[in-house]
């Protein structure tokens, strides 16, 4: 393998969180008095901030609002989390096997440290990372590169030694502007055909095909 570290999202990267996550919406919907979310529509906003996503599926951008959806929706999804999330077949053994030939494996999240430390804590899969980067840890979100590229650095290495994997557009376009390979995995709400535009050095249909092209 080519590759010095492997960067990961999280949410329908390595895991499915969408249990709590529906919940967390249909909460706070209610609460501020929105309509329910249709549940596949916020499947498909799972990698976007929580503000951006309250605002997508409701037309209100009031940051003030925002804020208040954020409270709401982490008072029912944060304690739910790490219970429910499923990690994804094929993820632990795609991790143990990085551990086992020393190279690293870190997380580069819009969900907050905290809540991935007790999701990978309560799988006892939090030794097998050497880093977890949240989205309380930067200024600017994926996108921007800000958090993988502190990330890597972190790690001692440069942005193309380190082999980042996502299930977005939005993943694809934080290893682009951070001058990293990207891999796209596709366990997510996204399709093969909408990387076309992005660089890429592989699609993965899943973990297990992600580290046999490793060879893991």
């Amino acid at each position: 393998m080519d590759y010095q570290a492997v960067l990961f999202d999280f949410d329908f990267t390595l895991a499915d969180a969408s249990q709590a996550i529906l919940a967390g919406f249909a909460h706070g919907f209610q609460v501020m008095g929105h309509p329910a979310p249709e549940e596949e529509a916020v499947r498909r906003t799972i990698g976007l901030t929580l503000e951006d996503a309250y605002t997508r599926l409701s037309g209100d951008g009031d940051p003030a609002r925002q804020r208040e959806f954020r409270d709401h929706f982490s008072q029912i999804a944060a304690p739910m989390q790490p219970a429910v999330t499923r990690m994804f077949p094929g993820a632990e053994e795609l991790l143990r096997a990085l551990k086992e030939r020393g190279i690293p494996a870190a997380i580069v999240s819009t969900k907050r440290a905290s809540t991935l430390r007790a999701v990978l804590e309560a799988k006892g899969l939090l030794p097998l990372f050497a880093s977890i980067t949240g989205g309380e840890m930067v200024s600017r979100q994926k996108p921007d590169p800000e958090g993988l590229l502190a990330a890597v650095a972190d790690l001692g290495l440069t942005p193309g030694e380190a082999l980042f994997c996502g299930d977005t557009i939005i993943d694809a376009q934080t290893a682009q502007r951070a001058g990293a390979p990207f891999c796209a995995v596709l366990n997510g709400t996204t399709p093969a055909e909408e990387f076309a535009p992005f660089p890429r050095v592989y699609i993965a249909q899943d973990l297990a095909a992600l580290r046999q092209w490793l060879h893991l």
